[in-house]
């Protein structure tokens, strides 16, 4: 039924949106003071949201589909008793971005990497006036400091999007991937927007490589996930590149490899409404015959 929803979110006009679009959220403690944001009673409200509290300062990664502000900065305000400081985009996707505005209206200085904030200037549906962009921007590497922990934010280039950034909070052992995790779905790798195969690959390694086995993700879109649930997604992704690539270099064409179908054996876990088994085969092709 998630599925289902997060594919009408993605596709489906605003107008029509209305009847499964969350209008509250409910909240998950991955950590004391870290919380994950989702829609309430079983709605969609785009791409995973933390949001972490403290004395000190508010800090929330990635917010949601600009209809939503209101709503977030009501959960927000509620857990952590006033609007958050500091927001923290991953991607440049309007499902991680649309609050951006509203909730910069109320107080938030947006942070992003460089390439987010040049993908999002030139996309008139994300650059909808003051606030929406990001104001600050990295290249590499920053470091928040607050409420007693270090919040460690860093690119992750070519992967899900050119302007990806995933955040490690080192003390609580928690690891806010963005969309390089989208827990047991077949990944949306943006290929348009800078994305791909391999640099996503890449990607999921190097989160890999900092976590442990006591480490929570806190995914794109999914639940609260575990450095298990991560390699076996990591595996299944690098096992279906392998699979397509066997036909491309029998010198196949496209449509004989969709044909084929060879990805069949991860299709009823990981096909969904939006990146089914057949786009994930030609995002696959794509990304192996093109320089």
């Amino acid at each position: 039924m998630k599925r289902l929803a997060l594919l009408l979110l993605l596709t489906a006009p605003l107008a029509s949106a209305q009847d499964w679009m969350a209008t509250s959220f409910e909240h998950t403690e991955v950590s004391p003071g870290i919380y994950m944001l989702t829609g309430a009673d079983g709605k969609m409200s785009g791409g995973n949201i933390t949001l972490v509290t403290g004395d000190e300062l508010i800090v929330l990664i990635d917010d949601s589909f600009k209809p939503l502000g209101p709503a977030l900065l009501e959960k927000i305000q509620a857990l952590a008793g006033r609007p958050a400081d500091f927001i923290i985009n991953t991607h440049a996707h309007g499902d991680h971005t649309g609050a951006n505005q509203f909730l910069n209206e109320h107080g938030a200085v947006i942070f992003a990497h460089d390439k987010l904030r040049s993908r999002m200037e030139g996309d008139p549906q994300q650059n909808t006036g003051p606030g929406a962009l990001p104001i600050i921007t990295f290249s590499d590497e920053l470091t928040f400091h607050l409420n007693g922990q270090e919040a460690h934010v860093f690119h992750i280039p070519t992967a899900h999007t050119d302007g990806d950034a995933a955040i490690l909070f080192r003390d609580a052992d928690v690891i806010v991937s963005g969309d390089l995790l989208f827990r047991g779905l077949f990944p949306f790798i943006d290929l348009d927007s800078g994305g791909s195969v391999s640099g996503y690959e890449a990607g999921m390694r190097s989160l890999l490589n900092m976590s442990t086995d006591e480490t929570k993700f806190i995914s794109g879109h999914g639940p609260v996930s575990t450095r298990a649930d991560f390699e076996k997604d990591l595996d299944m992704l690098i096992d279906a590149e392998a699979r397509v690539k066997v036909l491309v270099d029998k010198g196949m064409g496209e449509e004989e490899i969709v044909a084929a179908n060879p990805l069949a054996v991860y299709h009823d876990d990981y096909n969904w409404g939006f990146i089914t088994t057949e786009r994930m085969t030609r995002t696959l092709i794509r990304s192996l015959t093109t320089d």
